[in-house]
C-alpha cells in the first residue's frame, strides 16, 4: 500500500514539531522534484508565521531556494524571509542578491511583490539597511507604478517609511511619493499620503 502523501498543513505541523522533519523540508528545496520544492517552501512559509525561531534554524536553505526555477518556491521562501526577519536580520541580509532578482522577474507578479515585502521588512530594521535597499525598493516604485501588484507593494512601503530610517532615505522615499499624495486619487493617493506623512515624523 502506497504512502499517504501528507498535505501542506501536516508537513508545517511536523516541521513545528520534530527537527527531521524540519530538517527534511530544507533539502527538499533543493531536491530534484519540483513540486516537493513548492510543497515545503510553502509548509515552511506557513511554518514561519507560526513560529519563525523555529524555522530560522534552515535560513541558509531558504535563502539558497531564492536561485529555484519555479516561481512559488521562490515567493513562499522569500514569504518565510520575510518573517524571519524580526529573528535573524543578520541572517536575512544575505537575501538581498535573490530578493533583488526576484523583485524584477518579469513573468511573476507574485514573485515581484514577496520581494518587495522582504525588502521592505529588512530596510525598516536600520538606517544602514534602508540605505542598501532602498535603490531596489525606489526602482521598483518606478517601474511597477499601476500595474497589478503596485497597491500591494505600497502597503509594504508603508510599513518601510514607518522604520528606522537614514535621513537621505526618509528624504528620497517622501520625494518619490509626493506627486501621488498631492495628484492621484482613491486608495493610491491615501497610501501614498500616509507614506509621505510617516517619512515627516521625528525618530522617537
Amino acid at each position: 500500500m502506497a504512502e499517504k502523501e501528507l498535505t501542506v498543513e501536516e508537513l508545517c505541523e511536523g516541521a513545528l514539531r520534530r527537527k527531521k522533519d524540519l530538517a527534511k523540508l530544507a533539502e527538499n528545496l533543493s531536491g530534484a522534484s519540483r513540486r516537493d520544492r513548492q510543497m515545503s517552501a510553502t509548509a515552511l512559509a506557513m511554518a514561519a508565521k507560526q513560529d519563525p525561531k523555529r524555522v530560522a534554524e534552515v535560513i541558509e536553505a531558504l535563502i539558497d531556494a531564492l536561485n529555484r526555477p519555479e516561481a512559488q518556491t521562490r515567493w513562499e521562501c522569500l514569504d518565510a524571509l520575510t518573517e524571519l526577519v524580526a529573528v535573524d536580520t543578520r541572517s536575512c541580509e544575505k537575501a538581498i542578491e535573490g530578493a533583488d532578482a526576484a523583485l524584477f522577474d518579469e513573468d511573476n507578479g507574485p514573485v515581484r511583490l514577496a520581494a518587495m515585502r522582504f525588502l521592505c521588512a529588512l530596510g525598516a530594521t536600520t538606517a544602514n539597511r534602508s540605505d542598501k535597499v532602498w535603490p531596489l525598493i525606489d526602482e521598483a516604485i518606478q517601474c511597477y507604478h499601476g500595474d497589478l501588484e503596485f497597491q500591494d507593494m505600497l502597503v509594504a512601503v508603508i510599513g518601510f517609511s514607518e522604520g528606522a530610517l537614514s535621513a537621505d532615505v526618509k528624504k528620497e522615499l517622501r520625494n518619490r511619493m509626493t506627486f501621488d499624495a498631492n495628484n492621484a486619487k482613491g486608495v493610491l493617493q491615501k497610501r501614498a499620503d500616509q507614506i509621505v506623512k510617516n517619512t515627516r515624523k521625528k525618530a522617537k
